[in-house]
C-alpha cells in the first residue's frame, strides 16, 4: 500500500513538471515609464500590451499567447514588452508629457491609451514601436503565438522595409 503511494506521488510529481504552463517561459515585462532609459541603454524595437482587468480576451493572451517559449524567447531577445492597462488611474509620465485617467463612459480611460491607440479603444490591443519610440503599427484584438510570431519578426527585423507583408508570408510558409 505505501508503495503504491510513493508510486502515485512520484508520477503526479512528474506530470506536474511537466506541465506547459509550469515549464512555460514568461515575458520580461517592463513598465512604460521606464521604457525611455531602457531605450537610452540598448535601443530595440517596442511591444505594448494595452489590456485591462476585466477583459477575457487580455487574460487569454496572458495564458496562452505570452507564455509561448518561440514567442517569449524572441521577444524577450529582440524587443522591450511593456503591460499598460488602459485604464490606469495614476498618473502616467512618458517622453516628457503626463497622461491622466480620464472618468468618461463606463469605465474611463487613460490618456496614454488613447494616444497609443489612436482613440479606437479596443482591448486586448498590440501596439509595435520602433527604436524611436514612434508607432509601426497597431494590432486590436486577441493574437495566438502562432499569429504573432510572423508579425513580430517581420517588424522586430525590419523585413517590412523591403518586403510586403503577403509575400513575406507566403515565403515562410514554402521554408516550412
Amino acid at each position: 500500500m505505501m508503495k503504491k503511494g510513493v508510486i502515485s506521488i512520484v508520477f503526479l510529481f512528474m506530470f506536474l513538471l511537466s506541465s506547459p504552463q509550469l515549464l512555460a517561459q514568461e515575458i520580461n515585462w517592463i513598465g512604460i515609464e521606464s521604457l525611455e532609459a531602457a531605450q537610452a541603454k540598448e535601443p530595440r524595437k517596442v511591444i505594448i500590451d494595452v489590456y485591462t482587468s476585466w477583459c477575457g480576451w487580455c487574460k487569454k493572451m496572458d495564458a496562452t499567447t505570452f507564455i509561448d517559449t518561440k514567442l517569449v524567447a524572441y521577444l524577450d531577445e529582440n524587443y522591450y514588452c511593456v503591460k499598460l492597462d488602459g485604464e490606469e488611474k495614476d498618473l502616467i509620465k512618458y517622453k516628457g508629457k503626463e497622461f491622466k485617467f480620464v472618468n468618461t463612459g463606463r469605465r474611463g480611460y487613460n490618456e496614454i491609451a488613447y494616444a497609443l491607440l489612436n482613440g479606437k479603444m479596443s482591448y486586448p490591443s498590440l501596439v509595435v514601436l520602433n527604436e524611436n519610440l514612434d508607432i509601426l503599427q497597431i494590432f486590436p484584438g486577441y493574437k495566438s503565438a502562432k499569429d504573432l510570431l510572423p508579425i513580430v519578426t517581420f517588424l522586430g527585423e525590419d523585413i517590412f522595409k523591403n518586403k510586403n507583408w503577403e509575400d513575406y508570408i507566403k515565403e515562410s510558409k514554402s521554408e516550412k
